[in-house]
This record gives C-alpha cells, sequence and structure tokens, in this order.
C-alpha cells in the first residue's frame, strides 16, 4: 500500500540538500522496522517518491514523502515510529493511505506557500507593505531568466495565484509544478527592482508553509494540501 508522509525541517538540518534528506529518510525507515517495499534486481532500494524537492536554506512545514509499505498497524504507529528515530529539525507530523489511483508526491504538486521574513535592520526601504498590493495587479511581472543555453523572458504573473502580506512577512501562493516553477525569490527580487531596491546579503529567509494539488483544472484551480488525498487508518 502507498503511504504519504508529511513531515517539517526546521533548524541547522535546513542546510541539507534534498539526497541527504533522502538518504536520512532511507535509514530512519530502516531503524524504525516499517515493513517497507523494495525494488528487485541486483541492487534493491526502498520504493520512495518525494514532492517538490526544497532549496539548500529553507525550513519547511509542508514536505511529503511516499513510500510502498506492505503492511501496518496504524497511520498513528508509522508516525511514532519514525520520530522516535529522527533528529532534531526533523519531524514527521502525519501518515495517510492513499487510494490505489493516486498519483505520487511529485506528480501531484501544483502549487506551495511561502512566507519570507525580512531580518531585523535588513528590510526593504520603500513600504512594501503598502505597495505590495499594487506590485500583484500588475499585468505583467517579467524577469530574465538564464538557461545553460540563452536567456529569456519570464512572465511570473500567471504563476502568482496570492501575494499579500500578513503581519510584518510576505506571503505567497505560486506555482510549484514541472512545467510552471516559481521560486519565491524571484518574485522577491522582482518586487525589489520594481522599486529599484537591491537588499543586502542574506537579507531574509522562506519557509515553506506547505505543498498543494490542483483539485480543480487548469483554468479554476481550487488547491488543497497533499495529506487531503488518502485516509488516516
Amino acid at each position: 500500500m502507498k503511504v504519504r508522509i508529511k513531515f517539517s525541517k526546521h533548524g541547522p538540518v535546513k542546510f541539507i540538500g534534498h539526497l541527504d534528506v533522502m538518504r536520512y529518510f532511507q535509514k530512519t525507515i530502516r531503524r524504525s522496522g516499517l515493513d517497507i517495499v523494495y525494488t528487485t534486481g541486483f541492487s534493491p532500494h526502498q520504493i520512495m517518491s518525494f514532492a517538490a524537492p526544497l532549496g539548500v536554506g529553507l525550513e519547511s512545514n509542508g514536505e511529503y514523502l511516499d513510500i510502498e509499505l506492505h503492511s501496518i498497524t496504524s497511520c498513528q504507529d508509522i508516525v511514532e515510529k519514525l520520530n522516535r528515530e529522527g533528529v532534531e529539525g526533523m519531524r514527521v507530523l502525519s501518515a495517510r493511505v492513499l487510494p490505489e489511483n493516486a498519483g505520487n508526491a511529485m506528480a501531484s504538486v501544483a502549487a506551495a506557500e511561502y512566507t519570507i521574513h525580512f531580518r531585523d535592520g535588513r528590510e526593504p526601504r520603500f513600504d512594501y507593505k503598502k505597495e505590495i498590493s499594487a506590485f500583484s495587479a500588475k499585468e505583467r511581472i517579467p524577469i530574465v531568466k538564464e538557461t545553460k543555453k540563452n536567456t529569456l523572458e519570464v512572465d511570473l504573473k500567471p504563476g502568482i495565484y496570492k501575494l499579500d502580506v500578513k503581519g510584518d512577512d510576505i506571503h505567497m501562493l505560486v506555482d510549484a509544478s514541472s512545467s510552471g516553477n516559481i521560486k519565491p525569490s524571484m518574485v522577491i527580487d522582482a518586487f525589489m527592482e520594481a522599486y529599484g531596491e537591491k537588499l543586502p546579503e542574506n537579507a531574509y529567509t522562506i519557509t515553506r508553509e506547505d505543498t498543494y494539488l490542483n483539485l480543480g483544472s487548469a483554468e479554476e484551480p481550487v488547491f488543497a494540501p497533499l495529506d487531503q488525498c488518502g485516509q488516516i487508518v
């Protein structure tokens, strides 16, 4: 059976990359004694699939991992076993059994929600809380994106579903699909450039609040967290 695991990533572990996170879960699952399915062949490995990999240096409250198990006792048992063998900063939040027809975590990702927090003394000099509405209302938000072969202009506007301020932080919901993945730093850079602002190095932190699938259509999306798919047993 397929099981979707939701976990958070905070503190010093935010500086480990995606491959190390994958190795971490492989070892944690092995130590936990979960009845995980392995591939066949000369070099068997655990069957697992992550949703959108998190960039190095970012924290998160909503990361997802799909695994296949031969059997389980309960979803709560999975959570407790993984947390018992885990390390500080990596916390399993929930586990759900997926229906047979569910797509894997990576293929299901449609959007991601982020919070941008400015470090003390490194905030923009202009009133970003006031100007964020005017910026998000623009018809186009073009940026120049560099590829391995050339540079091209990309319009971020269609992929920004929500952009506002909560307290002192900038909050955004953006496209995180494989076809139109928007990094939150792209939006912040475009925002600062529009007002002639150049932020100092390490001016802000980024936290991914959750990762979403689309239960609607491309024209009328209905976003829901990836853990809404499946059931608790």
